[in-house]
């Protein structure tokens, strides 16, 4: 094949993605991870990152690159992503593109959007205004004006807040009203396949994925984060599943609470998994299956695969 073969594997959280790669581990293949917060060291259970022993058998990329304090954006991931399709296409091998993060594959498919580039003058004011009226209320300033943006930006999330407004400054325009980057790419065979399951299944399957991370230890590692001096206003405990350990003035809530948590990230979850699942299905030429017929996805791949028999 004169261009590398990607398959672009997506669905909601807890839908049964990484019990996929379980059956392709013995293909040609390598795995890049379009999670968002799997990116960050350290916080493995929360992120339900796939565990050493899949990850010997299987090569995966983007996954453990930056501490929780560092930013992670699209475009990072888009740059680092292209660069290892290359690499796995140079070494006779298919590219699967596994994740949830829907603007990742997106962006991965149709470019970057066009937006300005940083003015600093106007991000040193829109920094100001920050400093003194609150993220709080920047998230709201941003809502008035790009409704669609701020249901995508957590009200913590400082950085990108402060992104769109300063679009917004610069253009008139909040980031949403700026396409991706044009037609989806040619340079790259793309097959998309999406898995899903049926609404309560996935509603239960979620409740079950939070209890496990309990017992499996989310709170001490949140702790050991927080031991590390990680916090709260870090891009990476922004995360759903470490977010909802600390309190309004940014302190870690005691293990008493723990109950309570694991029903606010139940709920955050649920949330978030109904936005994906949303997002997936606007998405055209896209192959769905059920996630309990993971021999159609082996059968997709193989397929993928005798491109380069």
């Amino acid at each position: 094949m004169s261009r590398p073969v990607v398959l672009f594997l997506f669905g909601p959280t807890a839908v049964g993605k990484t019990g996929a790669l379980e059956a392709l581990s013995d293909r040609p293949i390598e795995i890049i991870s379009a999670d968002s917060m799997q990116v960050y060291r350290g916080m493995d259970i929360g992120t339900a990152k796939p565990d050493r022993s899949l990850r010997e058998r299987l090569p995966h990329h983007l996954i453990d690159i930056r501490d929780p304090d560092e930013q992670y954006d699209v475009g990072a991931f888009v740059t680092e992503a292209n660069r290892a399709i290359e690499a796995i296409h140079e070494r006779g091998r298919v590219s699967v593109v596994a994740g949830g993060t829907g603007y990742y594959f997106r962006h991965l498919l149709y470019g970057l959007p066009q937006a300005p580039p940083s003015d600093p003058k106007v991000r040193e004011q829109v920094q100001r205004e920050i400093d003194r009226m609150g993220l709080a209320e920047m998230h709201r300033t941003l809502a008035s004006v790009d409704p669609q943006a701020a249901l995508r930006i957590h009200p913590h999330d400082a950085y990108r807040i402060g992104r769109a407004l300063e679009i917004y400054r610069q253009t008139g325009r909040g980031p949403s009203g700026f396409a991706a980057g044009g037609p989806a790419r040619a340079d790259v065979a793309v097959t998309s396949c999406a898995l899903d399951r049926d609404r309560e299944e996935l509603r239960s399957r979620i409740r079950a994925r939070v209890e496990s991370m309990f017992d499996q230890g989310l709170r001490h590692e949140v702790e050991r984060l927080v031991d590390r001096g990680y916090g709260p206003g870090d891009p990476g405990l922004r995360a759903i599943g470490y977010r909802e350990f600390f309190d309004a003035a940014g302190g870690l809530r005691p293990a008493e609470e723990d109950e309570a948590i694991a029903a606010e990230i139940t709920g955050s979850t649920r949330r978030y998994a109904k936005r994906q699942r949303t997002f997936f299905r606007r998405l055209p030429r896209v192959l769905e299956i059920p996630a309990q017929e993971v021999s159609r996805v082996v059968e997709l791949v193989d397929r993928l695969c005798d491109c380069f028999a």
